[in-house]
């Protein structure tokens, strides 16, 4: 008894750690999402910084302003790819979540349908039992009327052949 109550702890941990781990996976994948996006803001940030430096002659944008400018805006697009790389594993996660979920609630439902089942069975059989139980009563009383008319029977049976030997002997006390 002891093996199962060990056996059936160890599997309810083994359960509880694999959905702590999902859990720390998700947050570690939020955290992840949420670093890019800070990220995105600082280049964003730069990238305005860019658009308003003019170190040309008369206050105007070189070539190099503007490749700069653009560097950062492909820095910017490759991280929001990133982002959007990071936002599809973590949707990954949560519909894993989700099914899990359901699987549960599945099973759930069905054991529930089977404790509904066998509490249906038993209520029939308890009905039956009953039922039995009140024709085996009967039976019994009838059983227990028939010993008691058959013992009456013998009585009398018992009675009358006593009295007819009494008779007879004194018949043939007086014959003799």
């Amino acid at each position: 008894m002891k093996k199962y109550v060990f056996l059936f702890s160890l599997i309810l941990l083994a359960f509880n750690g694999f959905s702590q781990q999902d859990t720390s996976s998700f947050e570690l994948q939020r955290a992840k999402v949420n670093q890019l996006l800070t990220e995105r803001s600082a280049k964003f940030g730069h990238y305005d910084e860019s658009l308003n430096s003019r170190s040309g002659i008369f206050g105007m944008q070189t070539k190099k302003d503007i490749r700069n400018s653009n560097e950062i805006l492909r820095e910017i697009a490759l991280t929001d790819n990133d982002i959007f790389n990071e936002l599809k594993v973590l949707m990954d996660y949560k519909d894993l979540q989700v099914a899990a979920v359901k699987s549960t609630v599945d099973n759930s439902a069905e054991r529930i349908e089977n404790y509904r089942k066998t509490i249906k069975e038993l209520q029939d059989q308890n009905n039956e039992l009953s039922k039995n139980g009140t024709n085996s009563e009967s039976s019994q009383h009838i059983l227990t009327f028939c010993l008691i008319l058959s013992l009456i029977a013998c009585a009398i049976l018992g009675y009358f052949t006593y009295s007819k030997n009494q008779k007879l002997k004194t018949y043939e006390k007086t014959s003799i």
